[in-house]
């Protein structure tokens, strides 16, 4: 008689955070795929290849992306519970934000009796960064929840499992000092019903982690390091084939900085071999630096790859934040010249930009919105408050001065005020940061970016679409466009512990009445900005359109600009772009002139 294989449940969620009501942000499609979650379970079926636990122990993988999927502690217990075996719930890829998010469940799935490991940026940045663990991961470990810091390519997810298997979780797993090699490990991979539930069917691919960069509001450099470790052109091929085997076509790179990444070029060659030669329909978003342009033809090879978005870190335009920030990179005076690249390749872009920098203003931030509108050809631009996350060197050096920070975790979504501003009150800040949304995007503007796309070549189409995905969530959905997705879901018993459950006869009502709203308000719009959409496609002159953003660099430019003029710092980047530009011509002619003829004595 054959023996029946024992049952090990390996389920990973990654979680979301709550919004102002104290309800999960999930969607019927959400927006951005979990790039932690394709990896997890990547590697996750790699040990069940490879039998880590025995060639008589069944691993089974239950996935679950909460921003697109409600979490039922209960049902998943009551499935263990049913099926047998031993189980392990890892919460993965936990931010900050969502690591609130992530407790409530984990409490709720160590009250069922399963083991339960909490792992992501929060948990890595913190123990990286601060001298002791803090209050909330003790809180964690209290409960009997492992932590995990740190990577876990390089089989590290064996010893977890190993150890799973036996009822017997180490209190913290910390891989911070050792960061693995990202050569031939599995790659990321998301069955289909996960992909067919984010917005566009998007799934996502890391072919690199890690950030020369010195950011001082970042946490990639602290968790996932300054040095560079990258995949292989093989390893991009592969993951792309097994995605289309499934008819996934769109990929998100989510590389931090992927104009670093060294293997960059053979990547493109690799995905232009596969459309030009092989004939895949494949199309990528990608994220870089704002000198990704001065790489010999990384803007064209990357539209021949097939990238039909870019995600720039633009951050301000202001030079003085930009060095304060430790972001010396960033060079306002290449801006322009950055982004009409982008645009002659036609690639739509994004730009993220902070608010919040110890200069700012309620006037100097409006103001440079209406100069990045007039004189940036952006298609979107995402903005943020200037946030200590845990992990990044300006949460470190706040919490060794014990200035306040707010206590509440959720908060820490990018989207929220979480510390006092040096100049603006508190309430001026958060007015600030909602007035530079509404004037970006507003209906002017976003039919601009709509003319700037038929005049570049570009579907008038998709810019209608991103600037109305932007502006809907914002002024309706209230939630950070990155955090949007269609068809808003909630459940009224998944509210956050501690806010009272609310009445049925009032939860429903609003709830439909808001579904409902949401619905007959983006119709119109949709109807509203097609109208425009239909007028720039048939109008012949449309293609002639031209404004101060699309007109090419002048010589004068420097003076007539209000980017340099009346920007914190901008006449002292263009005198050192100035200085620069006269020692390189100075090198140059210095390295072109003959040599001089020696008088013969």
């Amino acid at each position: 008689m054959t023996k029946k294989p024992e049952v090990f449940h390996l389920v990973l969620i990654k979680p979301s955070h709550y919004d102002d009501d104290g309800y999960p942000i999930q969607w019927k499609r959400s927006a951005i795929p979990s790039n932690t979650l394709a990896c997890l379970n990547g590697l996750a079926e790699d040990c069940r290849k490879r039998e880590v636990l025995g060639p008589d122990v069944d691993i089974r993988l239950h996935t679950y992306d909460e921003t697109n999927r409600r979490v039922r502690p209960d049902k998943i217990a009551r499935m263990v519970r049913r099926e047998g075996g031993a189980s392990l719930v890892a919460l993965v890829g936990v931010q900050s934000n969502q690591y609130p998010r992530a407790l409530d469940l984990a409490r709720v799935f160590r009250e069922r009796g399963l083991q339960v490991a909490i792992g992501g940026f929060h948990v890595s940045g913190c123990i990286s960064m601060l001298p002791e663990l803090p209050e909330d991961l003790k809180e964690a470990q209290a409960l009997g929840i492992s932590l995990y810091a740190g990577e876990t390519e390089e089989q590290r997810l064996d010893e977890v499992l190993i150890d799973a298997h036996r009822g017997a979780l180490k209190p913290l797993y910390n891989y911070m000092s050792a960061l693995p090699d990202l050569t031939n490990q599995p790659p990321p991979i998301l069955p289909m019903q996960h992909i067919r539930r984010t917005a566009g069917a998007h799934t996502s691919v890391d072919l690199g982690r890690g950030c020369p960069f010195q950011c001082s509001f970042c946490t990639i450099i602290n968790v996932q390091g300054r040095k560079s470790r990258f995949r292989t052109p093989d390893d991009l091929e592969n993951t792309i084939r097994e995605n289309c085997k499934q008819g996934i076509n769109r990929f998100f790179i989510t590389d931090d900085n992927f104009a670093r990444n060294r293997n960059w070029e053979a990547f493109f060659d690799r995905l232009i071999w596969m459309r030009e030669e092989q004939g895949f329909d494949i199309r990528f978003t990608i994220q870089v630096d704002t000198l990704c342009h001065k790489i010999p033809n990384f803007i064209e090879k990357a539209a021949r790859a097939g990238v039909n978005r870019a995600f720039i870190g633009l951050e301000n335009i202001n030079p003085d934040s930009l060095l304060g920030a430790k972001k010396r990179q960033n060079r306002i005076t290449d801006y322009r010249i950055m982004l009409q690249a982008w645009k002659r390749a036609g690639i739509f872009t994004y730009a993220g930009y902070i608010i919040g920098f110890p200069n700012d203003t309620k006037e100097t931030v409006l103001r440079d919105i209406e100069i990045i509108k007039r004189e940036l050809p952006i298609d979107i631009l995402e903005m943020f408050y200037l946030t200590p996350l845990p992990g990044s060197e300006d949460h470190k050096v706040l919490f060794e001065k014990g200035v306040w920070m707010d206590p509440d975790l959720n908060k820490y979504d990018l989207n929220h005020r979480v510390a006092h501003h040096p100049v603006m009150s508190d309430e001026e800040w958060e007015d600030t940061y909602k007035s530079a949304w509404h004037a970006f995007y507003n209906r002017e503007h976003m039919e601009t970016v709509m003319r700037r796309a038929v005049a570049c070549d570009m579907s008038p189409g998709k810019a209608m679409f991103l600037t109305l995905w932007f502006y809907l969530c914002l002024n309706y959905e209230g939630v950070h466009p990155l955090e949007g997705g269609y068809w808003r879901l909630k459940y009224r018993r998944d509210r956050r512990p501690g806010l009272p459950l609310e009445n049925p006869l009032v939860f429903y009502p609003r709830y439909l009445w808001h579904l409902a709203r949401v619905q007959l308000i983006t119709g119109f719009w949709i109807a509203r900005m097609s109208l425009v959409r239909r007028r720039l496609k048939t109008d012949p002159s449309a293609r002639d359109y031209m404004d101060l953003s699309l007109t090419p660099p002048e010589e004068d430019e420097f003076e007539s600009l209000a980017l340099f003029g009346e920007t914190r710092g901008g006449q002292a980047a263009v005198d050192k772009k100035i200085k620069e530009d006269a020692a390189r011509t100075a090198m140059k002619q210095k390295a072109t002139s003959p040599a001089p003829k020696v008088a013969a004595e």
